[in-house]
């Protein structure tokens, strides 16, 4: 066996998931022995079995890639409940098992796989895709570059049409629900969580929270990502102030921007010139356009 058969044995059988004992599968998922595949790659000891030493490895992978999930999807988990989280996940790293050096990227795909694979966050879909939404432009935005900022005064030495450039890290996100509010929220409460009875308590307040904008009806709500000294927030905005963001992030000069956000429209010319440039003078005192 060469080294390439090796690591496709290997990887066959770490990709399985755990049974219901968090313990190393009997068979693979294509149906193979997994006592036939440990012992083709790995030799036993006098404490271990091949089997065993497999599950060493398969157990450590599976904690692993499932505790990070957790991490970084704790809005999700709170808006469909641990249990349906829990299935939801193993579903999803079965079918998208971790192939990248980092695990920051676990989660890429989460947001596809749940729009083909509705079932894990019925009867709340939309609830649960804009949770996701957000969750991942955090991680996003967190990791994403930063170039030098244009100040207001870069802006108006760029001609009458410029076309500007938003931060790597602007992630802009139209939702449903409110669930920039919620997912700060739940944050907030684990970051207060000290013992097993507060945890227990936290547990019921979000649900509570949850509940609470499940009730709420659907309305547009548009968010900015964005990263001041590696921290991330979410900014509200308007919707005409959002289409001119998006139509920068869509390559559009300043002029069509404004024209995608304000016509048709029945405000005064001055009124709109007067809101953009208050919106300008605050993008750039917070750094949101790259030079």
């Amino acid at each position: 066996m060469n080294l390439a058969e090796l690591q496709r044995h290997f990887t066959k059988a770490l990709y399985t998931p755990l049974n219901s004992q968090e313990g190393i599968a009997d068979h693979t998922q294509g149906g193979e022995s997994m006592q036939q595949v440990a012992e083709t790659i790995i030799k036993p000891n006098d404490r271990l079995s091949s089997t065993e030493r497999l599950e060493i490895y398969s157990r450590s992978y599976w904690f692993r890639i499932i505790s990070s999930l957790n991490e970084d999807f704790v809005g999700l988990r709170a808006v469909v409940g641990d249990d349906k989280f829990d299935a939801l996940v193993q579903a999803y790293l079965t079918a998208n098992p971790s192939r990248s050096f980092t695990l920051r990227n676990l989660g890429s795909r989460l947001e596809s796989w749940l729009r083909a694979n509705p079932q894990y966050i019925h009867p709340h879909e939309q609830l649960a895709l804009d949770m996701v939404r957000l969750e991942w432009a955090d991680t996003e935005c967190f990791d994403a570059a930063e170039d030098s900022a244009l100040t207001l005064g870069d802006i108006a030495q760029l001609g009458e049409e410029p076309q500007l450039h938003l931060q790597p890290h602007i992630q802009l996100v139209d939702l449903q629900y409110p669930v920039d509010k919620l997912l700060l929220e739940i944050r907030e409460e684990a970051d207060q969580e000290s013992d097993e009875a507060s945890n227990t308590f936290s547990e019921r307040r979000n649900r509570a929270r949850v509940r609470r904008v499940r009730k709420s009806k659907p309305k547009s709500i548009f968010v900015v990502v964005h990263r001041v000294d590696y921290l991330v927030y979410f900014k509200r905005v308007t919707p005409e102030a959002f289409l001119i963001l998006t139509s920068f992030r869509n390559a559009k000069s300043l002029s069509e921007a404004i024209d995608a956000a304000f016509n048709p429209s029945t405000l005064p010319q001055a009124t709109i010139t007067e809101r953009v440039q208050g919106w300008f003078r605050d993008w750039a005192e917070w750094k949101w356009f790259a030079k």
